[in-house]
């Protein structure tokens, strides 16, 4: 979901959105492999993506290239030459590859996930229906976020077989997300990175707390 700075078009926003939805491939792969593989394979992509985005910064024939292939899709932050940033696509790959390495793996899936669903449906939602603001982004984005985010938490929760507390944890992580989501801009952090990390903190805290609750 994006701010009130400078946007992309909405036509973009939806390419850019369709990309970010195919890194739920990710978390599919990740639970084909053992651990370790997926981490060292996160790993590896993302040093990569991270090389690509210095080259960019760095280098005008890497750039030219890549504004070639993606420029309509990169943030005015993303396009900035006097100061480095990094692309969506490396801040995706280093929250994947955190949240993967740091949290048990169904919490890991469903942080992750949540991350590629319900910033998708907040930031296509929230920018064509957001008129009321919530923190720094839009009550509808933040509604739409927390509404689908339970859905990827149900999602899961069937996939793992868990028991119900696992859905219990994930509503209230969904809504810590949404928190961090909207206010990522003030805790100056990037949203990839506010979303997997709040929702994967307060879903394993909520889950050591429910059974003394």
């Amino acid at each position: 979901m994006t701010g009130t700075s400078a946007q992309i078009t909405y036509a973009s926003e939806i390419a850019r959105k369709g990309i970010h939805l195919a890194s739920l491939l990710i978390p599919i792969i990740y639970l084909q492999l053992d651990h370790w593989t997926g981490v060292m394979i996160l790993c590896a992509m993302t040093a990569t993506s991270l090389l690509i985005d210095v080259l960019m910064h760095v280098h005008a024939g890497s750039r030219k290239v890549m504004l070639s292939l993606v420029g309509p899709l990169l943030r005015e932050h993303e396009l900035r030459e006097d100061r480095f940033h990094l692309t969506g696509a490396s801040w995706v790959l280093i929250a994947a590859t955190a949240t993967f390495l740091v949290f048990p793996t169904a919490i890991a899936v469903t942080a992750f996930s949540v991350l590629i669903v319900s910033d998708t449906f907040a930031a296509l939602i929230g920018r064509r229906f957001g008129r009321r603001e919530f923190i720094d982004k839009s009550l509808a984005g933040s509604v739409a976020f927390v509404v689908s985010a339970l859905c990827v938490v149900v999602a899961w929760q069937a996939v793992f077989a868990l028991p119900s507390s696992f859905i219990i944890a994930g509503a209230v992580a969904s809504v810590a997300a949404a928190i961090a989501e909207a206010a990522s801009s003030r805790l100056r952090l990037d949203d990839n990175i506010a979303i997997p990390c709040s929702y994967g903190i307060v879903h394993w805290l909520v889950s050591v707390l429910l059974p003394t609750l």
